[in-house]
């Protein structure tokens, strides 16, 4: 049993990590159940202390992946437009890879700059705020992606502190 919660742990750390860069998915909350996963293997115990400031982090930046491109886009003069514009530019991205790693980049920016110009703002205008909303995007990719791979590096560091009792056969 604690094997398979140690793979199903390490799966939730992927997809943790996958949730960084896709906009469907919570990365932090799915790479903390990959942290709780390993909690409740009989070979690992983790306090709760470290639970709960893992789970308190993982909340955190799950809903501040709400705020900081809101608060990019409204800085650069932006609106919701600019921000629906950059999650489909980010889906272009990740479902018709045409500019290959940089489309995680390019499309985000088109996105919200198609969206403002479909709000009937101007080109100057669209820009500034499509460049708002895609720093804002970026800023919360890399929050969440950092909190993930942190996660990751916890759990793996935790899984190999107690290797012996979670591979009894292998010592």
């Amino acid at each position: 049993m604690d094997l398979f919660l140690l793979i199903l742990g390490l799966v939730f750390m992927v997809v943790g990590i996958l949730g960084s860069f896709l906009p469907v998915l919570p990365g932090p909350p799915l790479s903390w159940l990959g942290l709780l996963l390993l909690h409740l293997t009989k070979a690992v115990t983790l306090s709760w202390w470290f639970l709960g400031t893992t789970l308190a982090i993982a909340l955190f930046i799950f809903a501040m992946d709400y705020v900081i491109p809101a608060m990019g886009t409204k800085k650069f003069g932006g609106t919701r437009a600019g921000m629906i514009g950059t999650t489909i530019g980010l889906l272009v991205a990740l479902f018709f890879p045409i500019f290959g790693p940089l489309g995680i980049i390019i499309w985000p920016f088109i996105g919200a700059l198609v969206g403002e110009l479909m709000n009937k703002a101007d080109k100057k205008t669209a820009t500034k705020a499509a460049f708002g909303s895609f720093l804002g995007f970026l800023t919360g990719t890399f929050l969440k992606f950092l909190v993930a791979v942190v996660f990751l590096g916890l759990f793996i560091s935790k899984a190999w502190e107690h290797r012996a009792a979670l591979f009894p056969y292998f010592d």
